[in-house]
């Protein structure tokens, strides 16, 4: 009896309905998948840093506040774009708690440490690394905080002793600067810095606390004038 050939070992073929991928394989990528993956945050160029990480980056290195029109014009972003972002960021810091601030001081933004977290950073700081004004350099500073543009024998007339040593002490500190002469007695007027509203965290000067409750009753009148 003759055999005939043995049956050939055929694979099961898996079949698909025209449009959809066989059962077990990946949806083929569309150019919008692949885009949106490639997509950088914020809206940057793929390989570069989102607005917010930019930002903080910036504000991370800086000395001194920086303005919202000098991190438009570096980043090159709208105003309004960054000035939302540093607002959303400083938010932000607060709902969560964060032992540090994005606080805008001085005619521009900088990150400060917390209120609420200054015992600890105080006892970080061990004396002889935190440099202190005397007694007499802040009772100087007030007056010319609160008189200003003032002259040094106004300061020294108020506070009853010469101040013009710790006047340039103030000056060399970058607290008080040279604003001009006075018309009549053509005297050197001096005023605060941008850099004492820095250290104070103020935005201006409208913002100093009102004197009226820490004056004495028998302060001369001269003195309290306008405040």
């Amino acid at each position: 009896m003759t055999e005939g050939p043995e049956p050939m070992d055929t694979a099961p073929t898996d079949t698909a309905p025209t449009g959809t991928a066989p059962t077990g394989t990946a949806p083929e990528e569309t150019p919008e998948d692949v885009a949106g993956a490639d997509a950088a945050p914020d809206g940057a160029e793929p390989g570069l840093p989102g607005l917010r990480a930019s930002v903080e980056a910036i504000l991370l290195v800086v000395d001194e506040p920086v303005a919202e029109i000098t991190l438009a014009q570096l980043l090159e972003r709208p105003t309004h774009e960054i000035t939302a972002t540093l607002r959303e960021l400083s938010a932000e810091y607060t709902e969560q708690g964060r032992g540090f601030d994005l606080r805008e001081v001085a005619g521009g933004w900088r990150f400060y440490t917390r209120d609420v977290c200054a015992p600890v950073v105080e006892r970080f700081v061990t004396d002889g690394q935190q440099a202190r004004l005397t007694q007499a350099a802040l009772e100087t500073l007030a007056v010319v905080a609160y008189r200003q543009p003032v002259s040094r024998a106004r300061v020294s007339a108020i506070r009853g002793v010469n101040s013009d040593g710790v006047m340039r002490t103030l000056t060399l500190r970058g607290l008080i600067e040279d604003a001009g002469q006075d018309p009549d007695s053509q005297a050197h007027l001096y005023r605060t810095t941008g850099y004492f509203l820095e250290r104070l965290g103020l935005r201006d000067l409208e913002e100093l606390p009102d004197l009226g409750p820490y004056l004495p009753d028998d302060l001369p009148e001269e003195i309290i004038e306008d405040k």
